[in-house]
Formats: C-alpha cells, structure tokens, sequence
C-alpha cells in the first residue's frame, strides 16, 4: 500500500509539471529575445549610453518573459482551463492562445480522449461469505471540461476510487456463482453507478469491463473436484439411456426374428461369417445354436473348403 501511495504520489507530481505547459514556441522565442538583448548591448557598448543600453536590454527581456508565459499552446485533445482574478474565465485551446501574466491562470488541463483506468476490489466478501480478488477496467472521457475543473478537485482520482467502492458494493450484494457466470451483469450495472456518480462532474463511463475474478484456491480445488463428479454422473447417465435405447432395439429386432426365422438363420451365418474371417479367431457357437441353424454341416463345409484350397493351388 506504501509503494501504490508513493507511485501515486509520483505520477500527480509528473502530471503537475506537465501542466505549466510552456510552450516550445513560447520557449524558442524567450531564448531569441534574450539573444537580441545580448547582442544589441555587445553591439552597442560604447556607442549607446548607459540608459539607452539598460532599456534595450530589459525591454527585451521583459517581452521574452512576457511571451514565455503568455503564449500557451494546447494540443488537439486538450482544453485549459483559465481563471481570472480567481474566478472562471473561459475554456482556450486546442491551438495557441494567449492569457495575461499574473492576472490569469491555466490551473487546469483537460484531456478530452478515452481514458483507461484499472481498480480492482482485494478479499472482498460475497453475500455467501466467500472472500474474492477482482479487477476491472474502466472506460470513460470527459464531455465537459469546466465541469470537471470545478465540480471536483481530482477527477481523475475521484472517478478511480468511486469505481472501486462501486465494485465493492456489489460484490457484497451478490452469491460467488453469480459472480462467476454473470460478468457481464456486473459490467452493466457497474457502468450505471459509477456513470450516475460522474456525470455531476462532466464525465461519462463508456464501458466496463471485469478483467479477473480469483477465489481462494482451497476453493477452487473444491470447485474441481465438485465439476469433475458432476461430469462422471452425467457419463452414467448417458451409458444408462444408451444401455436403454440398445435393450430397446433388440426387442424389436427380436419380435421381427419370431416370425420370420429365415432371417435369423441369415444374421446368424453372416455374424459367424464375419468371425471366420479374421486369422486366428476362436468362435464358440452354441450348441443350441448349431441343431436350430444346421450351423454344424455348415461349420463344416467351411473348414473342407479351407483344406481343400492349398491342395488346389498347389
């Protein structure tokens, strides 16, 4: 938590310095003013008096100054916000502008583009009491610039941690399975609140998007073992209507074979056929099965045709 608060720490100071924005043009202006400064008094040393060169020298360096911190440059995506004396004076930008020096004041740069910003919701309790690990991501831009300039000190930080509490709400109103399976539920309706807080600042939530849900892993094993036993019983399930439909069409097959008992010769031989011809196979018939069928002289047939084809082939 030291770390996160020094890193933020570190990113509002950057985002600070980057707001003075001092223009390169103000800049490269400024740095030739000063250059013509310098070189009118070399140049004049001697040939100008003292009052004269005195005045070249601060009339250019004061126009310099006065550039540096009057021309302003605002790029494509941004709007400044300038306050007058205090008080809000208009929105500048994208382009050039100017302001006047110590009278005005560009306290604040507003980005107009898509922003991203992740929060996540740490051993949260569900409404079952199961503790949870949550990231997301949020979507969202700014449609008013003056409002989140003067309706909030920190927009940025605001809308993060109202996003946060927002999940945390509503992990603790919801069951783990629910969780689970409804992602995309808890992205609509965390788009709706956290859209509802925002809107009062001039900014709008476009998406959200819940990254990763982690449960505790003595949990999770739980969860396998329970997943895998539902599995096994719907594989029992499905052997027992197949054993069913199987028992099924044998009985039908049964009824055709009782009254017509020529086809149940046929099947007979073919299925013996069909065990004959693999090498090496070992078929037991009935015996039951050879006086009904007549299998026996059949049987026997067989193996004299199968004595006799060497002999011939020889």
């Amino acid at each position: 938590m030291k770390t996160d608060f020094i890193k933020s720490a570190m990113e509002k100071k950057k985002t600070q310095q980057a707001d003075m924005h001092i223009s390169s043009i103000a800049g490269t202006v400024f740095g030739v003013t000063l250059i013509v400064a310098v070189l009118g008094a070399i140049l004049g040393d001697g040939k100008l008096g003292d009052a004269v060169l005195g005045a070249w020298v601060l009339g250019w360096t004061l126009l310099g100054v006065y550039i540096l911190f009057a021309l302003k440059v605002a790029n494509q995506w941004e709007k400044a916000v300038v306050l007058r004396l205090g008080k809000f004076h208009g929105l500048k930008g994208p382009g050039m502008f100017w302001i006047i020096p110590i009278v005005d004041a560009a306290t604040s740069w507003i980005d107009h583009r898509v922003i991203v910003t992740s929060f996540s919701a740490e051993k949260t309790l569900t409404k079952d009491t199961v503790p949870v690990d949550v990231d997301a991501v949020l979507f969202w831009v700014v449609w008013d610039a003056e409002k989140a300039a003067l309706e909030v000190k920190d927009y940025q930080a605001a809308i993060s941690w109202s996003a946060q509490t927002a999940l945390r709400d509503i992990i603790g109103r919801m069951m783990l399975a629910d969780i689970l399976v409804g992602r995309s539920a808890i992205d609509e309706e965390l788009q709706h609140i956290i859209d509802e807080r925002t809107t009062p600042w001039g900014i709008t939530v476009q998406s959200v998007e819940i990254r990763d849900i982690v449960i505790p892993q003595v949990l999770e094993d739980a969860m396998s073992r329970q997943a895998q036993a539902e599995r096994e019983r719907q594989a029992r399930v499905i052997l027992g209507e197949s054993e069913e439909q199987i028992a099924a069409s044998f009985s039908k097959a049964s009824e055709a074979y009782i009254h017509n008992p020529t086809a149940l010769h046929l099947r007979a031989m073919n299925m013996l056929f069909e065990g004959l011809k693999e090498k090496g196979a070992l078929v037991i018939v009935p015996s039951s099965a050879i006086d009904t069928m007549n299998l026996g002289g059949l049987s026997g047939m067989v193996a004299l045709a199968q004595n006799n084809i060497p002999k011939e082939n020889k």
